[in-house]
């Protein structure tokens, strides 16, 4: 899956956030790359989109830099370029929809943490609950019915997968400093199959080498 005439930066902030996919995505593809956290705000006018995550592909062929943004463009330009997302459409969509499940999720919860009012933060954290429910119950089906093999898809690493672990990564380890208790809240929400895929993708050879700023999930919902 490497590619030897490329070469990436990544620029985000120096923490876990929405950034943490797309470096295991880096990681995975065995790709030369390197990551920038830039100076904030002074930074903001030069992004494409005024914000982070941003992607800049390098090459060596003396082509102009490649310059994306948006955390899910990102992902999925690198999933398909390097195998993580199937070339069937079907297939790829199949992913995808899980990928946008698991963004409304992430979504609901960072919005729970920022909002300060009480009673809309109360609001906010029960659709986050409803919704969380409803992701871990169509993934422990997808674990299932691919064999319980720690994969939702194939015998191999997939874009879901990776943006699985991801994500719990963000909300079971980032998001503690702004909810002391949410670990306890979430993890009795896990089912054995989704811990076994945490653990799977965790202990993969095409991503052993990353170095979360989280440290191991597996421990933290395995303690």
């Amino acid at each position: 899956m490497s590619s030897s005439n490329v070469s990436y930066t990544l620029r985000y902030f120096d923490t876990i956030g929405f950034a943490e996919s797309s470096r295991m995505l880096l990681t995975a593809a065995g790709v030369e790359w390197t990551e920038e956290h830039p100076e904030w705000p002074q930074e903001k006018p030069n992004q494409p989109h005024g914000r982070l995550p941003v992607l800049v592909e390098k090459s060596t062929d003396g082509s102009p830099d490649f310059v994306i943004c948006e955390s899910t463009n990102i992902e999925r330009y690198l999933a398909r370029t390097y195998g993580f997302l199937p070339a069937d459409l079907k297939q790829a969509a199949l992913q995808e929809q899980i990928r946008d499940l698991m963004s409304d999720v992430g979504n609901l919860v960072t919005g729970y943490v920022q909002i300060k009012n009480g009673e809309d933060k109360a609001e906010l954290f029960a659709k986050f609950e409803k919704l969380l429910e409803t992701l871990v119950k169509v993934q422990t089906k997808l674990l299932k019915d691919n064999g319980n093999t720690g994969r939702m898809f194939g015998d191999k690493l997939s874009y879901a997968d990776i943006i699985a672990y991801g994500l719990y990564m963000n909300m079971l380890v980032s998001l503690v400093k702004f909810k002391a208790d949410i670990v306890d809240f979430i993890k009795p929400k896990l089912t054995p199959e989704v811990v076994k895929l945490i653990s799977t993708v965790e202990t993969d050879p095409l991503v052993v080498k990353h170095k979360s700023r989280g440290g191991s999930l597996v421990t933290v919902v395995s303690a």
